[in-house]
């Protein structure tokens, strides 16, 4: 008898496998013959995820490189990325090869994770399933929709400290449902987060053009008179809101209006000097103004479904828009010119930024419902996208020492505004050839036409110019474009069209083993770097030349000094994906297993480079390159009450053919710019080529029918090279591991943890702007030293801990 239950006991622990809709079907994600992983409302909160970049970490084939809240953090699926590390400024779509949704509505933001069903990570192109074209994967955040079954309230809260920070850190939210009828519903989510942040910026001139900069860091007093500490200056403060109307007017029609609104207030950088030219320890970042970002995301959602009957029919429309404002030390840049802005004793500088984007999206789309061997999507996207923004950079002091009429000390402006209009048809074809074997081909058409216009000025050398506003950028640069260009304004434009193909097949092996094989392609559209074209050379002019250079333009009084490339716009990437996988079930449906491993071809690569006047960064094409490698996830229910799950990847990326000019570097003594060719075989840059993560939860019952759960995870990378192929003096960043574990008390109703993030307070680097060459000392008109500060590295968060709580009101 005892032999009996234990049996029948083993036969229930299975592992729970998740329902999504990343085919555009419900299907258990075990049953689906791609790539995808699902993290779930209970692996979310079970692991304390906040926010994409810890999500990720447990996730295998993909990685982020965190660079805080201050701008975009790129995500590098399979190692398909070729950029070098840097700021990141301006950065607003994850690095281009990841689409991602919130919803059915695509459009990049770094949602945090609150009143989520789950999030989908698709790993491969998805261009035949979805109407955003991808070039390496998906990511769809899954919200929780208004239920129409009862009224619900959760609150929550949560406090922290970092052992670095001087302050708490608290965030506080709820979600309330509320039925209104049978067939209508609300539902609201509001949560404001305040991180105190743990980088200080200990050297902030106290006036800036007057306060020396470079003090004498020996001496105290001489620090004092000139500079101020902001402890935690990397703050963040985020409001996150989601407001859903969800009607059924008939029993086949389901309609969902949303708005979502994410407001940002970063404090500044989270990065460290340690490795700089001034003291500084590895929590404390070199600047010398503040660097505050003030980012708002919004977007306002239609989704609409019908059935009917032999097919669903969805309806997607969105609008979103994001704006930014921040500031920024400009300094270092300036001096490395080497326009000897650096004479000036008090040189200080700093550039406002500002800039909006917005978005109108169109997705229709027929699944069919019927039962048979043949199944089918076929779907359009249309996509209509504007962006302006400007960058303003200040001198404060400088025009009077060099003897220029500038009262505002206006040094540089550039402003650009783009236009893209987008639209695709796609569509797969499936049929089941036996009750074991399926084959999916799967097609899409895209076309795409691209404008914009660009202008930089030096206000300098011109006392009447006049700045404009961001709302006024696209008719001002129109405008001057239509007269002639008289400010000197440029034009740029770009279409293409073409077609994407995928190819899969599935068998079951079993009930428990599917395998499959996939080949499709995935496509990155082309665009501008937002540089105005550099004028015909002439020796005799000193102004800055911070400007991008086309095919054949002389740039230098060398015979030699001819550009090869266009510097002013990079054109669209493609890539071919060979994968093979299976997915298991396995002891009974205690364990679950699944692997692929791939091949990726990347043709005309999109690389980060840098132009030949001033080494400002652009994106550029290269002739080729290639991934490969395996990815392996799995869960383990071992009892009852322990359940673990982890993942590995392994993945090598690398150039397949000569990259001319591709790293951008300088040789000291000096800044002057020099280019470096990327060669075949050179590792990319940006991602690991391992990962591994590991999670445990052990749930102890109560004899109050209540629970204490005991819960660890542990997540690890490889080195990441800065640069590719480590060239050009790149940083190759040191592998590092996070712990981090919690104990939860579990009430039903009410839940409370405690839990410690970064159990081992590692320090860890994850992203690093410029070079070690960068580390020089020059001198001002006075011989005095100036410190070159461009050399420093991002940081992930030291320990952290705290406690956070939850309570269910009604159902």
């Amino acid at each position: 008898m005892l032999a009996q239950a234990q049996e029948a006991a083993d036969s229930e622990l299975r592992v729970e496998a998740v329902t999504v809709t990343a085919t555009r079907r419900a299907e258990s994600v075990q049953d689906i013959p791609i790539n995808i992983s699902a993290i779930g409302d209970q692996q979310i909160a079970e692991q304390g995820f906040d926010e994409l970049a810890d999500m990720l970490a447990y996730v295998p084939g993909i990685n982020v490189v965190d660079r805080g809240g201050r701008q975009g953090n790129p995500l590098i699926v399979r190692g398909l990325n070729a950029d070098g590390l840097g700021s990141g400024d301006g950065n607003n779509n994850g690095g281009g090869t990841v689409a991602t949704y919130i919803g059915e509505i695509p459009v990049y933001l770094d949602l945090k994770l609150n009143d989520l069903e789950r999030v989908e990570v698709l790993l491969g192109p998805q261009g035949t399933l979805y109407g955003a074209g991808t070039l390496g994967g998906a990511i769809r955040y899954i919200p929780k929709k208004p239920d129409f079954s009862g009224d619900t309230l959760d609150v929550r809260t949560e406090v922290y400290q970092y052992s670095e920070a001087d302050d708490l850190s608290y965030d506080a939210g709820f979600t309330i449902n509320k039925a209104l009828a049978p067939n209508f519903a609300l539902r609201a989510s509001i949560d404001y987060e305040n991180d105190s942040g743990f980088i200080d910026y200990p050297y902030v001139v106290r006036e800036i053009g007057v306060s020396n900069p470079d003090p004498d860091f020996t001496n105290p007093a001489d620090v004092a008179a000139n500079l101020r500490r902001i402890t935690d200056a990397d703050s963040e403060e985020t409001l996150s809101a989601r407001v859903a109307a969800r009607w059924e007017p008939l029993p086949w029609l389901d309609t969902t209006l949303t708005y979502y609104l994410q407001k940002s207030d970063i404090g500044g950088r989270r990065g460290s000097s340690a490795r700089s030219t001034v003291p500084a320890g590895d929590y404390e970042l070199a600047k010398r103004v503040e660097e505050p970002n003030e980012i708002t995301n919004q977007l306002l959602a239609l989704e609409m479904v019908a059935d009917l009957g032999f097919a669903e029919l969805t309806s997607a429309t969105g609008y979103s828009r994001f704006n930014d404002n921040g500031q920024r030390d400009q300094t270092d840049l300036l001096i490395t010119l080497e326009y000897s802005y650096e004479a000036f004793p008090t040189f200080t500088s700093f550039t406002q930024e500002k800039g909006r984007e917005s978005r109108i999206n169109q997705e229709l789309r027929l699944v069919s419902t019927t039962e048979g061997p043949l199944s089918w999507i076929v779907g359009a996207f249309y996509n209509q996208f504007e962006g302006a923004g400007y960058s303003a950079e200040y001198t404060p002091g400088y025009a009077a020492f060099a003897g220029f009429n500038r009262p505002d000390d206006l040094e540089y402006f550039s402003q650009s505004f783009s236009k893209l209009e987008e639209s695709a048809f796609f569509g797969e074809l499936s049929y089941d050839i036996t009750d074991r074997w399926s084959v999916t081909v799967g097609g899409r058409y895209y076309q795409y036409d691209l404008e914009s216009f660009s202008d930089v000025d030096f206000p300098l050398f011109d006392p009447g110019f006049a700045r404009v506003g961001v709302s006024a950028l696209e008719s001002s640069l129109r405008s001057d474009f239509a007269a002639g260009s008289p400010n000197g304004t440029e034009r740029t434009s770009q279409s293409d069209e073409g077609t994407l193909f995928k190819f899969n097949t599935s068998y079951k092996l079993t009930d428990d083993i599917l395998g499959y094989f996939t080949v499709s392609e995935g496509y990155r559209i082309g665009n501008q770097n937002g540089i105005a074209v550099c004028p015909d050379y002439d020796p005799t002019n000193t102004q800055q030349g911070a400007c991008a250079l086309l095919p054949g333009q002389q740039y230098g009084p060398g015979a030699g000094d001819i550009s090869t490339r266009d510097e002013s716009q990079y054109l669209p990437d493609k890539t071919i994906n060979y994968e093979l996988g299976f997915k298991s079930t396995l002891a009974g449906g205690r364990v679950t297993l699944n692997g692929a491993i791939y091949y990726i071809e990347w043709k005309d690569p999109q690389l980060t480079s840098a132009t030949i006047n001033a080494s400002i960064p652009i994106t550029v094409n290269a002739e080729g390159a290639e991934t490969k490698g395996i990815e392996l996830s799995g869960n383990w229910r071992v009892t009852e009450a322990l359940s673990v799950r982890g993942s590995y990847s392994h993945s090598e990326a690398s150039l397949t053919a000569l990259a001319p000019g591709l790293v951008g570097t300088i040789s000291p003594p000096g800044f002057s710019t020099i280019l470096l060719d990327g060669q075949d075989g050179d590792r990319l840059p940006g991602s690991p080529e391992d990962q591994f993560s590991i999670f445990g939860s052990y749930v102890y019952p109560l004899p109050s029918g209540r629970t204490l759960t005991f819960n660890g995870g542990y997540s690890w990378q490889g080195d990441v090279l800065s640069r590719t192929g480590g060239r050009g003096g790149g940083l190759t960043l040191d592998s590092y591991g996070v712990a981090n574990a919690s104990a939860v008390y579990d009430a039903g109703k009410w839940q409370a943890t405690l839990f410690v993030n970064n159990l081992f307070d590692e320090y860890y680097e994850t992203g690093v702007v410029s070079t070690p060459l960068s580390n020089q000392i020059v001198a001002d008109d006075n011989g005095d030293p100036v410190y070159i500060r461009s050399f420093y590295t991002y940081v992930g968060a030291p320990r952290a801990i705290g406690i956070r709580a939850s309570y269910k009101f009604g159902q």
